[in-house]
């Protein structure tokens, strides 16, 4: 007896369809693993020319999963044009992009990357730390542009051995980025939604008194409505002039307007962003500050980790399709 295909798969392939959302260039080989089991609906490829909800109406219909490749927006517009939607594999570990009223209400399932990024982007912001601290991105310039040999020796940076950082989310990323920092001699202490004894750092309740006892904020946690702009005036005031920022989490837990105004006058020490509120856009007044080190959003992303994720969304993707069990299933859902 042979076996039917699954729902919204090619006549004759065997193979069940999957709709990429908006595919960067750099996922490449991503696309190419997807292709290796799936039969692989892209709209950037398949038709550039024609409206995106076009092509939705007109080859997507029948499809039962989608994978959203990046920090790009699903909102519920888009879904209403799956009807037949039951999964959306996230490839990032934030999905506030993702409008998830809309797919727990419609009972589709949602995944996001797990832990797979944790590691590369506890390393980022380590990285981002030391180069706001000592300023290697501004030494890097100031050898470039012959300002060594005409003005003699570059501005001193400040050492991270010994220094308090306050970690906004303890979560997979949050406990790396803390566990980096313990051979620099840091003191340790952490804000998240609820105390965690297994971890030997201090809590603080809020963010407003982890500030008050931080020389750096290291922001981890996700973006929900309870934590955007988290970092708000309040908390850069008492941060103070030495304070240091760094967000590898998403640019609306900060205040970006305060922060550039803080910024600017002096009042904070120094940021390292490599997230902001309106992506790719972000605040021009940032381009001429030497405390800042500015970042394209990729923290999360290297050869490595990218070959872990797309082995996951693959996974994912056989388990919905055979009836099995999902791996990092997004609460709520």
């Amino acid at each position: 007896m042979s076996s039917q295909p699954e729902p919204g798969a090619e006549p004759g392939s065997g193979r069940p369809d999957v709709l990429v959302h908006r595919l960067p260039s750099f996922a490449l080989p991503f696309l190419a693993l997807l292709c290796d089991h799936f039969t692989v609906l892209d709209p950037c490829t398949d038709s550039p020319d024609e409206p995106a909800h076009a092509f939705l109406a007109r080859r997507a219909g029948l499809t039962r999963a989608l994978v959203c490749v990046g920090p790009i927006p699903l909102p519920a517009d888009t879904l209403r044009l799956l009807p037949s939607l039951r999964l959306v594999v996230a490839t990032t570990t934030g999905v506030d992009k993702i409008d998830l009223r809309e797919c727990r209400q419609r009972g589709i399932a949602v995944t996001n990357a797990g832990t797979t990024f944790a590691e590369d982007v506890a390393d980022y912001a380590v990285a981002l730390l030391l180069d706001v601290l000592r300023r290697m991105s501004t030494a890097d310039r100031y050898v470039r542009e012959g300002s060594w040999l005409k003005n003699g020796d570059h501005p001193l940076g400040f050492k991270l051995r010994g220094k308090q950082v306050g970690i906004v989310g303890l979560g997979n990323i949050g406990s790396h980025v803390a566990k980096r920092l313990q051979p620099f001699g840091c003191d340790i202490a952490y804000n998240s939604r609820s105390k965690k004894p297994s971890f030997p750092y201090r809590y603080h309740a809020s963010v407003h008194d982890l500030a008050a006892n931080s020389d750096v904020l290291i922001l981890c946690c996700t973006l929900t409505e309870e934590t955007r702009h988290v970092i708000d005036r309040e908390v850069m005031t008492v941060l103070e002039d030495r304070g240091v920022i760094i967000n590898v989490g998403r640019g609306g837990l900060i205040d970006e307007k305060e922060l550039v105004q803080f910024l600017m006058r002096g009042e904070l020490g120094g940021a390292g962003l490599d997230v902001f509120e309106d992506e790719p856009n972000m605040p021009k007044e940032l381009l001429g500050l030497d405390n800042v080190v500015l970042s394209p959003h990729s923290a999360a992303l290297t050869p490595e980790s990218f070959e872990a994720l797309g082995e996951l969304t693959v996974s994912n993707l056989k388990a919905f399709f055979s009836n099995q069990p999902l791996s990092c299933l997004v609460q709520g859902e």
